[in-house]
């Protein structure tokens, strides 16, 4: 099954269900107003979303329409937690490489995770507004998921049955920001504006064979203006999502709606590419003793898709471009 969120001028939008090939959609308020609604009460729900879907794809079900992308929000427009993870050891390691950077203690045993900004997520074709080009703008792709209510406790084991949708999305970082907030030991706060996402959120049976060990093992393609960036694939993430969920709901219970994200997307070949500018400087200065490319500028645009296993659109694209924003409060 394939959802949306319809940017009717409201604060969550309005919860459309899409056809597997992310060409028509429906109106599905009738049985969830929202995502957040729909995650609530998934067990309630999700039979009616599911025939609704079938019904969709069949061309039997009035009100369809097509799918605008630029009309969507993101799927879950703010959720009530946003957990991200860096679950892939080839970017840390070449962070440190390039940086003379101290490892980790731990980062291979235990998940490394912050607490991000999720009250604001962006969707597939809107602007990045951002204050200045000085802050080292970046992207990073991604994929997430979102899970219904996790109890205090929940191992890693019991974790996967609680992943109701899988996500992809952009990170945007501020490269400028990060170092200092980073040694405060407090976190990520102006170094992480808002994430964007691409246009739907898919139950994991949708992934098909590339929904496995917690992990979707599938390519994300990154475009920076129009030229090619990146494929890195998911598959090599270390830590898989149900143990990214254990490792969150450890000392407290988990609210359905939480998100939960892999970091960006490394590979060790570096044949592949990368999905954020800063994993390309690094290996730049790697080579080089100092990085050849810059961060993004202002009219800037980055693309992002990963698709099926056979080709088809799964979540469709992440198409924007950064913009200047932060005019001084009224």
């Amino acid at each position: 099954m394939k959802l949306a969120t319809l940017n009717d001028g409201s604060r969550d939008g309005c919860l459309l269900v899409v056809s597997r090939d992310l060409q028509r959609a429906v109106d599905a308020s009738g049985i969830a107003a929202t995502l957040q609604a729909a995650l609530d009460h998934w067990n309630a729900v999700e039979a009616d979303l599911q025939r609704l879907y079938q019904r969709l794809n069949a061309n039997d079900v009035g009100g369809a329409f097509d799918l605008d992308p630029a009309r969507l929000a993101a799927p879950l427009p703010r959720a009530w937690q946003w957990l991200d993870g860096s679950c892939f050891l080839s970017h840390g390691e070449l962070m440190q490489k390039a940086f003379n950077l101290e490892p980790i203690d731990g980062a291979d045993s235990i998940p490394l995770m912050y607490q991000g900004a999720s009250d604001d997520f962006l969707g597939p074709r809107a602007d990045i507004p951002l204050p200045s080009e000085a802050h080292g703008i970046d992207f990073e792709g991604e994929f997430a998921v979102l899970v219904d209510a996790v109890p205090m406790g929940c191992t890693a084991d019991q974790a996967l049955r609680h992943v109701r949708l899988v996500l992809q999305l952009n990170d945007v970082s501020l490269r400028a920001l990060a170092p200092r907030e980073m040694k405060t030991g407090f976190g990520f706060l102006q170094a992480k504006p808002s994430s964007s996402f691409a246009p739907v959120a898919v139950t994991p049976d949708e992934l098909g064979g590339a929904w496995r060990e917690g992990r979707v093992h599938l390519p994300l393609s990154v475009e920076w203006n129009g030229e090619w960036f990146g494929h890195p694939h998911g598959g090599a993430m270390h830590f898989g999502f149900h143990q990214l969920i254990a490792h969150a709901a450890m000392t407290r219970r988990l609210s359905a709606g939480t998100l939960i994200g892999s970091g960006t997307v490394s590979n060790a070949d570096r044949s592949v590419g990368s999905a954020c500018i800063a994993e390309r400087r690094a290996i730049e200065t790697i080579a080089h003793g100092a990085p050849r490319t810059g961060f993004m500028r202002f009219g800037d645009r980055v693309r992002m898709e990963a698709k099926g296993e056979d080709g088809e659109p799964l979540f469709g694209a992440i198409d924007q471009r950064v913009v200047q924003g932060g005019l001084p409060c009224a």
